[in-house]
């Protein structure tokens, strides 16, 4: 297995229900940050990936939006669960290795596996997010790796906000432990409210901005 290629000097963990925005808001602070600064890794690249290598799937399709992945998703969660019980930090690992930018920002969900795969074609970026943990062994991972370099970040929305993006509760997804494993027990570094009446993501995303904007800066003057 391909190692990382450096340390970061900061990582965000990005977590949240479905439909919460999370994708939105990494998305969001890597415009702001720009690709040379920030690298978005996604935990269920590398587990659709390996899920689709073991079942004979179409990566393709299983990386998209569409109904292909949801008549997979409960088995593929069922089946991550059991690799993370022989190893909790099977997928993190995977997401990270040849990893070079200084700051890394994590969610759950969607479909970046590109991003992952050319991490080791952008050795000059400086920031990296990890945008989809799901639960608190990802978040453990992250913190035992890089115990002064990682910063939790919760993304929250109403049900009612999920639903009008399009959400409904599924049995065996919205309440099983990749859904829900990081709902109780955790203080979160940074709490993100994303909906209508909350203060602007800008407003509330200024002092993690400021946070990566340091490290990024911190990581170029050891570099230079």
């Amino acid at each position: 297995m391909e190692d990382r290629v450096s340390e970061p000097s900061l990582v965000l963990v990005f977590s949240g229900k479905r439909k919460s925005g999370k994708d939105y808001v990494t998305e969001l602070i890597q415009q702001r940050l720009g690709p040379d600064v920030c690298c978005i890794l996604r935990l269920s690249g590398p587990l659709k990936e390996q899920y689709a290598q073991e079942h004979g799937l179409d990566l393709d399709q299983l990386m998209g939006p569409g109904p292909y992945k949801e008549q997979y998703r409960a088995d593929m969660i069922r089946w991550g669960e059991s690799r993370r019980r022989q190893d909790p930090g099977f997928f993190c690992h995977l997401a990270s290795r040849g990893a070079c930018q200084p700051v890394w920002v994590g969610e759950r969900g969607s479909c970046c596996c590109d991003v992952i795969l050319q991490t080791a074609e952008l050795c000059s970026v400086i920031g990296q997010l990890v945008s989809d943990a799901r639960r608190l062994s990802d978040l453990q991972w992250f913190q035992a790796e890089f115990p002064q370099q990682t910063q939790s970040v919760r993304v929250q929305s109403s049900e009612k906000t999920r639903s009008q993006r399009g959400w409904s509760f599924t049995a065996g997804v919205d309440d099983a432990e990749s859904e829900c494993g990081l709902d109780n027990g955790v203080e979160f570094d940074w709490i993100v409210i994303n909906e209508a009446d909350a203060p602007s993501l800008d407003e509330q995303l200024r002092p993690i901005l400021q946070l990566a904007e340091e490290a990024a800066s911190t990581s170029s003057v050891n570099q230079s």
